[in-house]
């Protein structure tokens, strides 16, 4: 990625020209130029009505709508910084994991999976900025199937079915999709941008066909049916990222006095009063200074599926025996971090192709292309391409047990590989041993050789992972083990997806591309003949690789389950006045990316936040 690092870096410092800075206004452009350089600074003792602790999708999505109310403080809290011009170019997500952006943490070392990672811990992303991950994912926009919501009301969460949390995921959309535009299922007017990607290589078109050919029908996957391919929906505007933060915080922040956002603080842990079990306040550290905040109604952990359980166990909410393990007294003894679901994918498999110039490698983006998307505003060059994912495909696996219309599979089209930044950003954000990338990637790049990928993801995992605290210290990592593939059915549900994945590849619009499979064995599968089964199960503990996914550390589920964290109004049971509200809570596995779950959540959280208190 050297070219296009020091294209931009070359743009960056051309910024203090006075032309191209009225240039970026007038194109709409101005967060460039404001980097929010006098970030609000704490108050000991500060009070509000409402603390949020963590500016991620939902944190954004409820901060900005309980400030709605000009009656009600808010303090909005985050452990980050602020986005940049690297954030805004959706080409460079796969560097943001480099950054101080990410969290970078990492699994505990995994005995079935991610073999060919360092120490074979698989690298798990989160976001550490305003806006969340959903400032440093890869954009996609996947809600889920109506029957997962349906799954989660039948397990006695009222309010929560598909047809209750639709309006949700509609209030906070804004959708440009062509074909779609008098879709019921869609929303023109809410915060959040949602479009169609216009940068799109001759490679995707093939495969949209090659699908077709295959049997896979035309969907709208945030539509009626899932079942089918795509090109993909992406949380951008006009080309460029629109995260949480530039949806419904940058908007309204300088409007509403009421509306205080602290980025570069980071809550230590909730301040409770143990007579009542009630939530008092937060306590903060910032540049290294300890802060308390009073909350007259309530404290709100949107910190995500590793911190906010994090933030409870800190603060003596939690299992009883880890609890205990590290001399935190118990406050309220709940299941925190015992249950821990993901999606896991394989990287892979690769086909070549005879194309040229269609894969997006560093040398391929070009001065012209820097200039046309960041000084005209072209939404259509390489750079809007959201990490090289163009297009989506949801199928069944012909073992499931679930009902026709509830995929089990994904397949993500990349018009590319970890070869396409030289083996810098996505190797290295991915933690892959240096022999994976030197032995599968190198030649490809050399070469400038034309290929793409397709990721294949499961849906619905049947291991379980945990998190757990090894120490009281809030500024090291939780532990977190997500027992990748100790189920083995879930190997074979991905054994099925490759082989699907395949038979795509060999239908005629593909063919016709002379696309062949990257036939170079998986470094420690080398003893297994290549492309048998046993050699794609080989593979898939190996090339093991996840998409930021974690849900259910902080279940939501009615008092009367033993698994459950918070009730289906998000309350942590047992306590007054503190609530989750992100992805933590989801309760099981969804056929869907997360980002767009959380601002849902957010939403319908507002709601129920606001029933409560007027």
């Amino acid at each position: 990625m050297l070219l296009l690092a020091l294209l931009t870096t070359h743009f960056v410092a051309s910024l203090a020209e006075p032309r191209l800075i009225q240039q970026l206004r007038e194109l709409g452009l101005a967060n460039l130029l404001e980097q929010e350089v006098r970030p609000n600074v704490p108050r000991n003792s500060a009070s509000y009505d409402f603390i949020v602790v963590g500016a991620g999708a939902a944190g954004c999505t409820l901060a900005a709508r309980l400030s709605e109310n000009p009656q009600w403080r808010v303090a909005l809290i985050e452990a980050g910084g602020v986005e940049n011009i690297a954030h805004l170019t959706p080409v460079m997500a796969g560097q943001l994991q480099l950054t101080a952006s990410n969290w970078n943490y990492h699994s505990v070392p995994q005995r079935l999976a991610c073999r060919g990672m360092n120490n074979h811990e698989c690298a798990l992303p989160r976001g550490k900025i305003l806006g969340g991950t959903s400032s440093m994912n890869f954009m996609i926009y996947n809600r889920g199937n109506r029957r997962d919501f349906d799954a989660w009301a039948e397990r006695g969460n009222h309010g929560w079915s598909y047809d209750e949390v639709l309006p949700y995921f509609l209030r906070s959309e804004s959708a440009q999709l062509q074909g779609l535009e008098h879709s019921p299922y869609h929303n023109h007017s809410g915060p959040l941008s949602v479009e169609d990607v216009r940068y799109r290589s001759s490679l995707v078109h093939a495969y949209v066909r090659a699908a077709e050919q295959a049997g896979h029908s035309r969907t709208d996957y945030n539509g009626q049916s899932q079942l089918g391919v795509s090109y993909v929906q992406a949380n951008t505007l006009n080309g460029r990222r629109h995260s949480a933060y530039s949806a419904y915080i940058q908007p309204v922040r300088r409007l509403r006095p009421n509306l205080h956002v602290f980025p570069f603080t980071r809550a230590t842990r909730v301040l409770i009063d143990v007579a009542t079990k009630s939530a008092q306040g937060i306590e903060l550290v910032y540049k290294q200074r300890t802060y308390k905040f009073r909350a007259h109604k309530e404290v709100i952990l949107s910190a995500g599926a590793f911190n906010s359980p994090q933030l409870l166990m800190l603060s003596g909410i939690g299992p009883e025996d880890n609890l205990r393990a590290i001399g935190l007294p118990v406050v309220q003894a709940l299941p925190v971090g015992k249950l821990l679901y993901d999606h896991m994918c394989h990287f892979g498999p690769t086909f070549v192709t005879n194309t040229t110039g269609q894969t997006i490698f560093p040398t391929s983006v070009t001065l012209s292309d820097i200039l046309s998307f960041y000084l005209a505003g072209n939404p259509a060059t390489r750079l809007s391409s959201i990490g090289g994912v163009e297009a989506l495909t949801f199928l069944k696996s012909p073992r499931s047990q679930r009902p026709d219309d509830w995929p089990d599979l994904e397949f993500i089209f990349v018009a590319g590989s970890l070869a396409s930044d030289e083996g810098t950003a996505l190797k290295m954000g991915a933690n892959f041993k240096d022999e994976i990338y030197d032995t599968l990637y190198r030649p490809l790049q050399l070469a400038s050789q034309d290929h793409f990928t397709l990721l294949v993801m499961q849906f619905h995992p049947k291991s379980v992972g945990r998190l757990w605290l090894h120490n009281r210290n809030p500024f090291t990592w939780p532990k977190i083990d997500p027992n990748y593939f100790q189920n083995e059915e879930d190997v074979e549900y991905l054994l099925d997806g490759i082989k699907e994945a395949i038979r795509i590849t060999q239908m005629p619009a593909l063919q016709a591309l002379g696309t062949r499979l990257l036939d170079r064995p998986v470094p420690g599968c080398e003893d297994q003949r290549f492309g048998s089964d046993d050699y794609w199960r080989c593979s898939i503990r190996t090339m093991s690789y996840t998409l930021h996914h974690q849900v259910a550390t902080c279940r939501m589920g009615p008092a009367t389950d033993p698994t459950a964290v918070v009730s289906p109004e998000l309350k942590v049971h047992g306590m007054r006045k503190l609530r989750v509200v992100d992805t933590s809570v989801i309760p099981i596995s969804p056929t869907a990316h997360t980002n767009a779950a959380a601002f849902m959540i957010g939403e319908k959280a507002a709601d129920l936040i606001r029933g409560d208190w007027l």
